[in-house]
């Protein structure tokens, strides 16, 4: 059963994708909607959901701009994207610095494509799909180690809580 289980979840990994920019819909989503979009993408990793009441709290602090008669439009919903997944490792006001520093280096759509690539990319390393990690992009800036770091450090929570995972279930078989 255990290993049925990590097999599906390898499978998971092996298939997950985001959607790019160009791919998130910008006909607006209204809050439960853009909840629930964001949710079933993260779902095969883990618990990454955002509730509306999160997603208020990210606008009321300034994490994301305002939605547009009660609509999240394509960048809204790429920075939430990304919270989404940086949550786990970073806090609210690591956050906040983290979006303000790619505002001033990268447009959103280039950093959210480049986040997406190397978020698979990484995620297929470490659950040894790949062989290895593939370079990404044309250059080489501070911007980006952080936002690799950022990255290695949501998968390998990733990896450590499907491991516990595994390890719990396989110990209450045991018994």
């Amino acid at each position: 059963m255990e290993q049925e289980s990590t097999q599906q979840f390898t499978a998971a990994i092996r298939d997950f994708r985001l959607p790019r920019y160009q791919e998130i819909p910008n006909v607006g989503l209204y809050l439960e909607q853009a909840s629930k979009y964001i949710g079933e993408y993260l779902s095969p990793l883990g618990d990454f959901s955002l509730t509306s009441s999160m997603i208020s709290n990210y606008v009321k602090k300034g994490l994301i701009p305002n939605p547009v008669k009660k609509q999240y439009g394509r960048d809204q919903v790429a920075y939430l994207f990304f919270i989404a997944v940086a949550k786990s490792v970073l806090s609210l006001d690591a956050l906040s610095v983290f979006l303000r520093l790619q505002q001033r280096t990268y447009p959103l759509q280039k950093a959210y494509d480049y986040f997406c690539d190397e978020f698979e990319n990484v995620l297929q390393f470490t659950f040894e799909i790949k062989d290895c990690i593939e370079l990404r992009g044309e250059d080489s800036s501070d911007e980006k180690r952080l936002l690799y770091t950022c990255i290695v450090a949501a998968v390998q929570k990733i990896y450590l809580e499907k491991c516990l995972k595994d390890l719990s279930h396989s110990e209450s078989e045991a018994s």
